[in-house]
């Protein structure tokens, strides 16, 4: 099959490759193949291969993938194939993005866990069935893979929207009844660049690998935000 894989910086350029094809063959068997046979200078991450880490997520004929989950058989158009680094973030080189300003935006959406019990305090109970808990639950499992950012609109006509999700970290966190920076946390993403630019087109949620739902928690941070402003907390 051909393969074009993205070579350079941001200035650079697809290069062709032939690639054979193998049964089961991942998208990230393929970039392997690539630098091991073919080109020794490719730059790419990848680490657990079994979709738990996210590292390898890139490009794929225009869809931003996980490609160690990611079967040719799946993808492939007309024997070709298109890869290339994620949207929406700085490229260092080839497959190779800079996440940094990824993560920056957690910490700009107050994404850390802030308590009031030291080691010294017994664990504080949390009900399994709360609906509170069960909010939180659904969209706890996200590993910071940048799929969604990549694919977010918002995100590629606004450089300083928070993206899906460091919102939907926040979200988890405004649910969560042990945190006690909540309002602090509402008024980070109540800006321009937070969860009222979000235009709903779910992106984020269509292509997160996880099956999660960063739309449904920015909905509920705009809810929040409302809530919060008519108690006067603003």
């Amino acid at each position: 099959m051909k393969v074009s894989v993205w070579k350079g910086g941001a200035e650079g350029r697809f290069r062709q490759f032939e690639v054979p094809r193998q049964a089961s063959q991942t998208v990230l068997d393929v970039v392997t193949y690539i630098q091991r046979s073919l080109d020794p200078t490719l730059a790419y991450r990848y680490a657990c291969r079994v979709g738990m880490c996210g590292s390898c997520a890139m490009t794929v004929n225009g869809v931003p993938r996980w490609t160690c989950r990611t079967h040719v058989d799946r993808v492939l158009d007309k024997d070709s194939l298109s890869i290339g680094p994620l949207k929406n973030l700085p490229v260092i080189r080839d497959l190779v993005t800079d996440m940094r300003e990824f993560f920056d935006k957690w910490a700009r959406a107050q994404g850390q866990f802030k308590g009031n019990r030291s080691k010294r305090d017994d664990f504080q109970a949390v009900k399994p069935a709360s609906a509170e808990r069960m909010q939180v639950d659904a969209a706890i499992e996200c590993i910071g893979c940048g799929v969604c950012y990549s694919a977010c609109d918002v995100v590629a006509w606004n450089p300083d929207y928070l993206g899906p999700a460091a919102l939907n970290r926040a979200w988890t966190l405004v649910r969560d009844e042990r945190d006690r920076n909540a309002v602090a946390r509402l008024r980070a993403v109540a800006g321009d660049a937070g969860c009222h630019s979000c235009h709903t087109h779910m992106s984020c949620t269509e292509r997160c690998p996880k099956q999660l739902s960063p739309t449904a928690g920015i909905a509920g941070l705009k809810r929040e935000v409302a809530k919060s402003i008519l108690r006067g907390e603003f």
